[in-house]
């Protein structure tokens, strides 16, 4: 795969084939997709996840995916290492089914000292840890791919009782899957993706027959009933589904080798070229939100030239990385000094189906739409790494209905019950909710602490890691 991987779709495209799209916000639906997914899956089931958790909801898609294994489907996991250290028993033993291999992508060889481990080697002899497979991608058969910003985990599935992400993900069936296939095969062939050979030192059934009984446990507890009974009635699926051309979809994906320093960004241009062709309005939707000098100069310039930009993000208080936010703040004067919007996610306060009614809420929805199109939904954030250090992807799509739906969502998470909008009072940051409005150089709802770690991070050389 080249560096610009743009994937062409199959040649069948150009004359006149149409897919199956759908947007899924709720993580009570995007759970339900991706196990009905596994559930029609008749020949392979292909899964590439940054973080795959070994809690309710990642268990749970375990035993799908081990289910679909018993059918004889093949079963292929590809997981960033970096959040696979100290799960390996949790995950290793499917490796004792014929059908399920496991593979880790860029990984240390200290891997029994764990993270800590991981932080020694490259800080000795191999900095290219640092970049991380950040792609996420759930492929049925090469006809129905999932992707989007969601990892594996409750977080992500409106399953924890702490935190939940708002986030999305694109659902296509037809041709694109097959260009996101091709995506997965060229890292699953990359010399960065290791098989996973290790089991525990029980014999590989024993083990295996072991997980089985647990995953079996877990879907018979209280808890998995909201999610297998959603994935039993795929009619309650809420996402709207649109007929789109073949053509007017790509797959958009880094090369593998960028996670080796060998290959730089294939979707940071794409992005770009986005923003270039805005001509009315540009919609940003950035959990981590850092543009580096270059980001916001394009930005400010967007907006001189008389377009609209407007961007979300999260605020320091729900922010789940402080550091991201340091890099940020440095930004946001200038920014709004250009005339571009910028809205900031509250802790809480959000009004949506929640299965354990967490107690904060955090944006991580990956999004960007220009004027009537095109559309732009995965794993890259506006920020430094997923420009120079991560691998990423996600889904481009010219479509009009599709851009009226994602203004609509740029609208949910501004509205001013869920967010703060930033505006300059004689040179002073305010936050303003349509009813509240917060002056002074506190961050609004950030506990003291969080306040004194972002001070001191946004002073130290850090910004071209975030």
């Amino acid at each position: 795969m080249t560096e610009a991987a743009l994937l062409p779709l199959p040649g069948a495209v150009p004359h006149g084939g149409s897919s199956r799209l759908s947007l899924i916000s709720d993580g009570v639906s995007a759970f339900a997709a991706r196990a009905a997914a596994a559930r029609a899956a008749e020949h392979s089931l292909d899964l590439q996840y940054y973080i795959w958790k070994a809690d309710l909801t990642g268990q749970l898609l375990a035993r799908e995916a081990l289910h679909a294994a018993d059918r004889g489907v093949r079963v292929r996991m590809l997981l960033d290492d970096m959040n696979g250290l100290g799960q390996e028993f949790s995950l290793t033993p499917l490796i004792g089914h014929p059908m399920i291999q496991l593979r880790r992508f860029n990984g240390t060889r200290w891997r029994r000292w764990g993270q800590a481990g991981m932080l020694a080697e490259m800080l000795v002899s191999n900095w290219n840890l640092n970049r991380r497979m950040h792609n996420k991608a759930w492929i049925a058969d090469g006809e129905v791919v999932i992707c989007g910003g969601r990892n594996v985990g409750d977080s992500y599935f409106d399953a924890s009782g702490e935190v939940n992400f708002r986030d999305l993900d694109v659902m296509l069936r037809g041709a694109p899957a097959t260009a996101a296939e091709a995506v997965f095969e060229a890292y699953w062939q990359h010399r960065l993706a290791r098989r996973v050979r290790r089991l525990s030192v029980r014999p590989a059934k024993r083990s295996l027959a072991r997980l089985r009984r647990k995953l079996d446990a877990v879907a018979a507890s209280p808890a998995a009933q909201p999610y297998l009974e959603r994935t039993s009635h795929p009619g309650r699926q809420q996402a709207r589904i649109m007929e789109v051309d073949d053509e007017a979809i790509r797959i958009v994906s880094d090369a593998p080798d960028k996670a080796g320093g060998l290959a730089g960004s294939a979707v940071a241009p794409v992005i770009e070229a986005m923003l270039e062709g805005a001509r009315r309005e540009a919609l940003l939707v950035s959990p981590y939100f850092v543009p580096g000098e270059t980001g916001a100069a394009r930005l400010i310039a967007l907006a001189q030239s008389g377009v609209r930009v407007s961007v979300i993000t999260n605020s320091l208080a729900a922010t789940d990385v402080v550091a991201v936010h340091a890099g940020y703040v440095r930004y946001r004067k200038r920014l709004l000094e250009a005339g571009i919007e910028l809205f900031e996610v509250k802790h809480s306060g959000e009004k949506r189906l929640r299965v354990f009614g967490s107690s904060s809420a955090s944006l991580h929805t990956k999004a960007i739409v220009v004027d009537d199109g095109p559309v732009f939904v995965g794993s890259f954030n506006f920020d430094h790494r997923s420009v120079n250090l991560n691998t990423e992807m996600g889904v481009l799509v010219r479509h009009h209905p599709l851009a009226r739906l994602m203004r609509r969502q740029h609208r949910w998470p501004a509205h001013g019950a869920r967010s703060w909008r930033l505006r300059l009072e004689e040179g002073r940051l305010v936050w303003d909710d349509g009813s509240t409005v917060h002056r002074g150089r506190a961050e609004p709802a950030a506990s003291l602490g969080r306040r004194l770690l972002a001070g001191v991070l946004r002073w130290l050389p850090i910004e071209s890691q975030l």
